[in-house]
């Protein structure tokens, strides 16, 4: 019996050991087929279909494969800026492609300036005599700006265009917090540093009013601007100054009223659209669904472009991007993890770049994690490369802290930057476990002893040091302006103080240095590197690591498998309001992450959080796992 009974106890370890290996072959070739990239597809004669289903970024965050199916959340698809321009401007030179279609249906936005990238690059396709044809249900300001360049403008008989413009209410607790006795303790620098005013007042101070209606001005004309110089014919005025009236005009039909407006040329679903383009690209050989048209969708496109890419061996300008709050780890991309950032800067300095460039799209975050990407900035301008920093949608407090390395600082006029100011936030809940008979004692040997004590509340010890630090801090900030702009102290201050301006103001003070975008940042630092255009390569850092979740996105994101057929999907204007609210709950948890968090040192900018870049990712934020996640199911999101 005993030697059966090892042979036995063998016989389960062997297939033990197999059923384990099986699982683990399994599981690896499954995170590999779902992390992998796209194949390049074939491009197909006809049209261009850019069924944009998501948001619009400056730098698509990877998704954990394996963490959203256990999850069972559905990614949001992030399409980086930079790339749908390439398609689209590629599209326009190939002569395989006789137009471009524009499905908007899923389309959730973007920043400002994303924006103005991609309808510059419509534009230049409709420049280069191809016809563009848009079509949504519920068309927003983004969207709005981007069916401007077309054609012709479709809307569905069952969807409708409605033009909000930028701005919106933002939420105040300090009567909350008085109700529940949380201490809110706050140590900041900067008349404007409003980023602390949720957790101290009722309502927007007015220095913080001023700075942002002065902002949001800038936005709202340049965003007028463009849509009537893309459709003169559109009657902004009316659908914005008397909606009531507009609408009444056509018996409450929002599709009709868009007609009427001039923001819409053709009523009609999405089958009779691509009914529409296949009599110009002709129909699609290979399925004969109804509205099916020969196109190539964005994935095989954007494959096919980067196929064709030939680095040789010229000189290589680096690019490096700085997108979303900056923290002290290594997340990322989409986030700013300085760990990981500098690492990508400093293996880059092995790399003998001619130049670099640093893309700056941030509201930023921690004055730490800041301050070691600017030191790593800093080594590769100490090697004697020429430094050009790019200004996206934003690129403010802790995002122009990074960018004072710069021999040359480019931004746009919609770019939000400054907000030169600091801050941090301590809650304290001493008087609230007092309400329920919980008190705390002991013994210190400094008034520093146990601090800081956030159930037991702050010493007046603590309470100097923390403001001590941000002072400190600010005038560390100030310095870095100043030597970097050329300019004293003073007024270095008085552009400081925490306010924000747009890219037009902060070029006329001196904050930047022209308009231009990234495109003109890397010609000036080839140009400053002496070197030609075709003489250099652009290299963009990171570019190289694994993006987990490509096709992931693509299987799991809404409608998927749909093809250029589907009719019927996306959200009428009623959702596309939901949608905004459950931009406003965001906003709720990411102000509690912020109080309760206690990061140390903050350089953020609270103006830049009101942004359409912010609103346009607030559902994706939501589906993160944990409690957030929990709540955004709840809601049936």
């Amino acid at each position: 019996m005993g030697f059966a009974s090892k042979v036995w106890r063998l016989l389960v370890g062997i297939k033990d050991a197999l059923a384990l290996l099986f699982l683990l072959l399994f599981f690896g070739l499954l995170f590999a087929a779902l992390s992998a990239r796209p194949n390049a597809g074939v491009v197909r004669d006809g049209a261009l279909l850019l069924d944009i289903d998501g948001v619009v970024v400056e730098e698509v965050s990877p998704i954990d494969p394996l963490q959203a199916l256990i999850s069972q959340t559905v990614p949001i698809r992030e399409y980086a800026s930079r790339d749908l321009v390439r398609v689209i401007d590629a599209a326009a030179a190939d002569e395989r492609i006789e137009a471009l279609a524009l499905d908007l249906t899923g389309f959730l936005g973007g920043g400002a300036v994303h924006m103005q990238e991609v309808a510059g690059s419509l534009a230049r396709f409709k420049a280069a005599g191809k016809p563009i044809y848009s079509y949504g249900v519920a068309y927003g300001d983004d969207a709005l700006l981007l069916a401007a360049h077309s054609d012709e403008i479709w809307v569905d008989p069952m969807g409708g265009i409605a033009i909000t413009g930028p701005g919106g209410q933002n939420l105040y607790y300090a009567a909350a917090l008085d109700r529940f006795n949380i201490t809110a303790n706050v140590y900041r620098v900067g008349t404007y540093k409003s980023a602390v005013e949720p957790y101290t007042q009722a309502g927007m101070s007015p220095e913080a009013r001023e700075n942002l209606s002065q902002l949001l001005a800038t936005l709202w004309q340049e965003w007028r601007a463009q849509v009537s110089a893309a459709r003169p014919n559109a009657d902004i005025e009316l659908v914005t100054s008397d909606v009531e009236g507009w609408l009444a005009a056509s018996n409450n039909d929002l599709a009709e009223a868009a007609l009427a407006a001039g923001l819409a040329d053709r009523i009609g679903t999405r089958v009779e659209w691509g009914e529409r383009i296949a009599q110009v690209v002709g129909e699609d050989r290979w399925n004969d669904d109804p509205g099916r048209f020969a196109a190539t969708e964005f994935d095989p496109f954007l494959a096919d472009v980067e196929g064709g890419l030939d680095l040789g061996d010229g000189k290589r300008i680096g690019v490096v991007t700085i997108a979303g709050e900056i923290s002290d780890g290594d997340a990322g991309p989409g986030s700013a993890g300085a760990e990981r950032i500098a690492k990508l800067l400093d293996d880059a300095l092995d790399d003998d770049l001619a130049a670099l460039v640093v893309r700056v799209d941030s509201p930023g975050g921690t004055v730490t994690g800041s301050e070691t990407i600017r030191r790593a900035i800093l080594r590769h301008r100490d090697a004697g490369i020429p430094i050009a920093v790019s200004m996206g949608n934003y690129a403010a407090s802790g995002g122009y802290w990074v960018a004072t390395p710069a021999h040359r600082i480019f931004a746009e006029p919609e770019t939000l930057t400054g907000s030169i100011g600091v801050f941090v936030v301590f809650p304290s809940f001493d008087e609230l476990l007092a309400e329920y008979g919980i008190t705390s004692d002991g013994v210190r040997t400094t008034g520093l002893s146990g601090q800081p004590d956030l159930l037991g509340g702050l010493t007046p010890e603590v309470d100097a040091v923390l403001q001590g630090s941000v002072e400190s801090t600010y005038a560390r900030f100030l310095g870095l302006v100043s030597e970097a702009r050329g300019i004293s102290l003073e007024r270095a201050d008085e552009l400081g103080q925490g306010r924000v301006w747009d890219g037009g103001a902060a070029r006329q003070l001196g904050l930047v240095d022209q308009f231009g975008d990234l495109d003109a940042a890397i010609s000036w630092a080839a140009a400053r590197a002496e070197l030609d255009e075709g003489e250099y390569d652009v290299r963009y850092l990171g570019d190289d690591a694994p993006q987990y979740g490509s096709l992931f996105a693509q299987l799991m994101s809404a409608d998927s498998g749909e093809g250029n057929s589907s009719d019927g999907r996306g959200h009428d204007i009623a959702a596309t309001f939901a949608r905004a609210e459950m931009a406003r709950l965001a906003r709720v948890l990411d102000d509690v992450d912020t109080l309760m968090g206690s990061e140390g040192v903050q350089a953020r900018c609270m103006e830049c959080a009101i942004l359409p870049a912010n609103a346009a990712t607030a559902p994706r934020r939501l589906q993160v796992a944990g409690w957030h996640g929990m709540l955004a199911r709840l809601l049936g999101q």
